[in-house]
């Protein structure tokens, strides 16, 4: 009974009238109890390094997620970049759709791209709906399918009663979950991918001259804390998971629906203080932090695409797997207008040499080395591609001719927008260098 009350009132925070009813109702029966807190809301306290439950209350209450739902697009980057599918440097397409996400937001407009880094840092601190959106769209092609994904990791996770239906966790009315399952990502993504999980302890980064400052205020303020996520929407309330590491013991809690991000961080705060010197600092076996199976995106129909035989590979990944399609790297580029552009490109000099196939071009090619910056099936979108870098990068390219060169493949044409005229490797190395910087895709092959 208790919990179907907690479940009841988590869904329906957004409904002012019905918690102010509520309210009355409970203090005219005189139930107003100091644990009256815990029943309108949902908490928990997990020793990582045992899988212990320390503390909870309502922690299989089902909740809107709000921003805690970012956890899990940040899960699914973190693993397609362990895999060698995209890297911190390869372009976050932005459509329109990703671009009109409302606030909180980075502000990219439809048809620029930023860093996977830059997303992933802008979705850790401002908690950017429109980056978080991109990502879901370059990972699996379209928001849907991109919940898909979302819902058969949870799974595998041993998330049983969490369903996504965006990247972001903006409102939608299926999508919920439990303070306990979110603790179970929680765990996971510092068990998992550790090489990333610095990431959640950024507070602050530059975004095009402009600093942003995180909304983790517990970083910095509580000893040990080191990420991991805040979220907010009318119906949730205000969400808090955290992760403390100190002395060799590990907590992840978790606190949902507070009325206020003050009462929530203060809640947060006093069962860290409570519950940490209970922690075990001794690792052990747990289930919680038992390695899911990756979940292969998974495209819903053929659109235009780059050529599997066009994407440069590196000669050494962390571990050798079948390469995904990259169609779901290039889907969302789509709406873009102008973008598609090999978002798997992991590193320039050690894909200049990857033999391509035989191409027509239909301009003149010098002699020499090329440099690539995007592959598309419109030859309009290859130009405009050409003349957006040759804009953004014009001592760069002060000395290189624009063209495209065409390939077909499965009755297919697609169009290799590049840059030709480099009298040597290091020269194209060199510009490719350059234009990464400006968070331009490219890599350098030799004319043929």
């Amino acid at each position: 009974m208790r919990q179907a009350f907690a479940s009841f009132v988590c869904v329906f925070r957004s409904c002012g009238g019905m918690i102010c009813f509520l309210a009355v109702l409970v203090l005219a029966t005189g139930a107003m109890t100091p644990d009256a807190f815990a029943r309108r809301s949902a908490a928990i306290m997990i020793d990582a390094n045992t899988g212990k439950v320390l503390y909870e209350s309502n922690a299989d209450a089902l909740c809107y997620p709000a921003s805690l739902t970012k956890m899990m697009t940040l899960y699914l980057t973190f693993e397609a970049m362990a895999e060698g599918r995209i890297n911190k440097n390869s372009p976050v397409p932005f459509s329109a759709y990703a671009s009109a996400q409302a606030p909180t937001k980075l502000g990219v407009k439809a048809g620029d791209s930023v860093s996977v880094e830059t997303a992933i840092e802008s979705i850790v601190t401002r908690s950017a709906n429109d980056s978080a959106a991109a990502l879901g769209e370059l990972l699996g092609g379209s928001t849907a399918n991109f919940a898909r994904m979302m819902n058969a990791k949870a799974r595998s996770l041993g998330m049983t009663r969490t369903t996504f239906r965006n990247a972001n966790g903006l409102p939608d009315p299926e999508q919920k979950t439990t303070a306990r399952d979110m603790a179970r990502l929680g765990i996971a993504l510092r068990e998992h991918f550790p090489q990333y999980y610095g990431y959640f302890s950024v507070r602050q980064f530059t975004f095009r001259g402009r600093v942003i400052r995180g909304h983790n205020h517990l970083l910095g303020k509580v000893a040990g804390v080191d990420g991991i996520k805040t979220g907010y929407t009318r119906a949730s309330g205000f969400n808090l998971a955290t992760s403390v590491a100190i002395d060799g013991k590990h907590l992840v809690g978790v606190v949902m629906g507070g009325r206020t991000h003050r009462e929530r961080d203060q809640r947060m705060a006093a069962l860290i203080h409570k519950y940490l010197p209970m922690a075990s600092a001794r690792r052990e076996a747990t289930d919680m932090v038992a390695k899911a199976e990756p979940v292969p995106a998974t495209p819903r129909a053929r659109l235009a695409r780059i050529d599997e035989d066009d994407i440069p590979t590196p000669d050494k990944r962390p571990h050798r797997q079948p390469q995904p399609s990259p169609l779901a790297l290039a889907e969302a580029a789509q709406s873009a207008g102008i973008q598609k552009i090999n978002a798997a490109v992991d590193s320039v000099q050690t894909s200049s040499t990857k033999a391509e196939a035989p191409a027509r071009q239909d301009t003149e090619v010098k002699d020499g080395w090329v440099i690539q910056v995007a592959s598309t099936d419109s030859k309009a979108q290859a130009r405009a591609v050409l003349e957006k870098t040759a804009k953004e990068a014009p001592r760069v390219l002060a000395d290189a001719s624009p063209f495209t060169a065409t390939y077909e493949k499965g009755g297919t044409v697609y169009y290799r927008a590049r840059f030709g005229g480099f009298s040597s490797k290091g020269k194209a190395w060199n510009a490719c260098t350059a234009l990464k910087k400006r968070k331009i895709a490219c890599y350098a092959v030799a004319a043929e």
